[in-house]
């Protein structure tokens, strides 16, 4: 089901994943055809992305987090919903679309200043009618036909000319080890864990869930389909995420803002409180 904020889900059941494969880092680093459809097809659709606010799910987080029902917020989106909803500490397990990094001098930028330079190479080179009819998949990009990736201008790194990649781990990838210890800190440290609109198919998130089920820790889950922690889980309440942490803080008499809608894909260790 696609997101509140406009950005379609991975999975589920009619999940983008279903019928689009992102990128891997190996077919990204390996081929200059491939790195030219991706930023092609990202320098359409972050469009989407950039349009995108926090829903009502994002809203009661941060109500819960800023009230000290939850202790931190970890979150597998690159979106930036949970800083932009005003959880500025949230852990971005995955990394962030809003920044680039250079894969041969490491130089980390703001992903506004390589669309900039995006621009000047490219222009509007995709008229505005054309571009509403393009799909808009989870990681920021659009569903593109060849002719327009053919002739799309890709920049290099201003600092060394090396190969821009954003900041973001794909699949194939790795997630820092200094940024996955932290998340183990915080899971190692919270009374508690409940998971928010993720199946936990990838293994990072599914590593942290299942490191607090191991120390004995109440793991619960607010998902609409299935994950891969429902055998070591507590509770599984499979409604809309918007609509249960609406309600959730309702019932603790906190305000939270928004309106009802899906969520944005968080494991949050909590403290141990009800």
């Amino acid at each position: 089901m696609p997101c509140e904020s406009g950005i379609p889900d991975y999975r589920g059941v009619s999940g983008r994943h279903r019928r689009h494969s992102p990128m891997t880092y190996q077919d990204f680093v390996s081929d200059e055809q491939n790195r030219r459809r991706y930023w092609a097809r990202g320098y359409l659709g972050r469009r989407a992305i950039a349009a995108a606010r926090p829903n009502a799910g994002h809203l009661a987080v941060q109500a819960l987090r800023a009230s000290g029902h939850v202790d931190a917020v970890i979150t597998q989106n690159v979106d930036g919903l949970h800083h932009a909803a005003g959880t500025t500490d949230t852990v971005a397990l995955h990394g962030s679309l809003d920044r680039v990094v250079c894969l041969g001098c490491g130089t980390v930028g703001p992903r506004d200043a390589l669309d900039a330079r995006l621009l000047a190479a490219n222009g509007e080179f995709v008229d505005a009618q054309r571009t509403a009819a393009l799909a808009v998949n989870p990681d920021g990009d659009l569903e593109l036909p060849d002719d327009l990736v053919d002739a799309f201008r890709v920049v290099p790194c201003e600092r060394c000319g090396g190969v821009l990649k954003p900041d973001v781990v794909f699949f194939g990838e790795n997630v820092p080890k200094p940024r996955m210890r932290h998340c183990f800190d915080l899971v190692d440290a919270a009374g508690s864990v409940l998971v928010l609109g993720s199946s936990l198919a990838v293994l990072s998130g599914l590593r942290l869930v299942r490191r607090a089920a191991k120390d004995g820790k109440t793991v619960s889950l607010v998902n609409l389909g299935p994950t891969r922690a429902d055998d070591i889980a507590h509770a599984h309440v499979a409604r809309p995420l918007g609509r249960v942490l609406t309600e959730l803080t309702e019932r603790l008499g906190i305000p939270a803002p928004g309106r009802t809608g899906a969520g944005g894909d968080a494991a949050v260790p909590a403290a141990d409180r009800p």
